[in-house]
C-alpha cells in the first residue's frame, strides 16, 4: 500500500490511498506522522468510521488530552469534543458583521495559546455539515516566518509577543473590528462561560518547533496584546505595536491560508505548535456537528507573566 500525498490550495497536503478501518502498522503509522510533521496541515477525505476509530487513528499522532469542560464532550466517549450549532447555545457565540448574524465565527488563532502549553494537535471530523458556509481556515505560520526577510527576521528573534486572554472580542487589540458588533448575550467575563481568569502569556516572536526544528512565527490574531519590554530590542510602545499590526497584516495574507468546505466524512489533522486556524461561522439555525480529538502537548512554549 503507498500513500497518495497531493497538495492543497496554498498549504497543507491530502492524503489518500489507505483504509483508516484497516489494520494500520507501524510502518504506516510513522509514514502518517512523518507527512503530518513535515506538512502541518493534513485533509483525509470519504472516511466512514465511528468516534471510536476517530480516536484510535488519532493516537497515532500523540496521546490525547481530554477537553477541561465536560459540557462540550461526549459521555460516551470522554476523548471527543463535539462542535456543534444548537439552538439554545448558539446564542452566547452569535454577533454580527456588517449585518449579518454569525454563530460561531472565530478569528485566527491557535489552542490553548493563551496557557503557554499549547496542544500539540487536533483531527476534526465532519458529522453533519453547515448547509452553507461553516468553513475552517487554516493558516501555516512556519512559511509566513520563512516569507519574511532576513532583517524583520532578526529583529523578531529579540522579541517577547504578550497575549491576554478576552472574552469580548472587541476588547481584543488587532482582530479586524469592521462592521463587528457583539451579540445581545456575547459573554462579559470568563465565568459566564466556566473558563477561568487565565493570566498574561508571553511567547517568543519566533518559536523552534521542538519536533522538527522548524521557525514558527508565534503571531496569532485572537488575544494578541503586546510586545514584552520593547525597549530591550530597542523599540518605543508606538513601533512596537506598528510592528504587531505589520505581522498580523503579514499572516493574514491568503499564501499562507487554506480554508477548507466540509463534506461528510471529511478529516482535517493539523499541527497546533505550528498552524493558525479559524472559522467563518455560520447563520443561525443552520445544523452543524464535527468531532474533534485533540493531540496532547508535553512543551511548554509561552511563559505565564508574574501578575505581581
Amino acid at each position: 500500500m503507498s500513500l497518495q500525498v497531493k497538495p492543497l490550495d496554498n498549504v497543507g497536503v491530502e492524503v489518500s490511498g489507505f483504509d483508516i478501518n484497516a489494520p494500520i502498522s507501524d510502518a504506516l503509522a510513522a509514514e502518517l506522522k512523518a507527512i503530518w510533521l513535515e506538512h502541518g496541515i493534513v485533509l483525509f477525505r470519504n472516511q466512514d468510521i465511528d468516534p471510536g476509530k476517530q480516536i484510535e487513528f488519532s493516537r497515532i499522532f500523540g496521546p490525547l488530552e481530554m477537553h477541561p469542560l465536560k459540557a462540550t464532550t461526549n459521555d460516551e466517549y470522554p476523548e471527543l469534543f463535539e462542535l456543534v450549532n444548537e439552538p439554545g447555545k448558539d446564542e452566547y457565540a452569535t454577533a454580527f458583521y456588517n449585518g449579518e448574524t454569525l454563530v460561531n465565527k472565530l478569528d485566527w488563532h491557535m489552542d490553548l495559546h493563551y496557557t503557554g502549553k499549547p496542544n500539540h494537535g487536533a483531527v476534526l471530523r465532519a458529522v453533519v455539515c453547515a448547509s452553507e458556509k461553516g468553513l475552517t481556515g487554516f493558516g501555516d505560520l512556519a512559511k509566513a516566518w520563512d516569507a519574511l526577510d532576513a532583517e524583520k527576521q532578526a529583529l523578531l528573534e529579540k522579541l517577547e509577543i504578550v497575549y491576554c486572554f478576552a472574552m469580548q472580542r472587541r476588547n481584543m487589540r488587532f482582530v479586524d473590528m469592521t462592521g463587528y458588533q457583539p451579540g445581545p448575550k456575547s459573554p462579559k467575563n470568563p465565568a459566564q462561560m466556566r473558563f477561568p481568569n487565565f493570566a498574561d502569556v508571553a511567547y517568543p516572536a519566533v518559536v523552534t518547533h521542538p519536533i522538527t526544528g522548524r521557525k514558527v512565527l508565534e503571531i496569532v490574531e485572537l488575544n494578541l496584546d503586546r510586545v514584552y519590554a520593547p525597549a530591550r530590542a530597542g523599540l518605543c510602545h508606538d513601533e512596537a505595536m506598528d510592528l504587531l499590526r505589520e505581522l498580523v497584516e503579514h499572516i493574514r495574507q491568503p499564501e499562507f491560508h487554506y480554508f477548507h468546505e466540509w463534506r461528510e466524512g471529511d478529516m482535517v489533522l493539523w499541527d497546533n505548535w505550528r498552524a493558525m486556524h479559524c472559522t467563518t461561522g455560520t447563520r443561525p439555525g443552520v445544523n452543524r456537528l464535527i468531532h474533534r480529538t485533540t493531540i496532547a502537548g508535553d512543551a511548554t512554549l509561552g511563559r505565564v507573566l508574574d501578575e505581581g
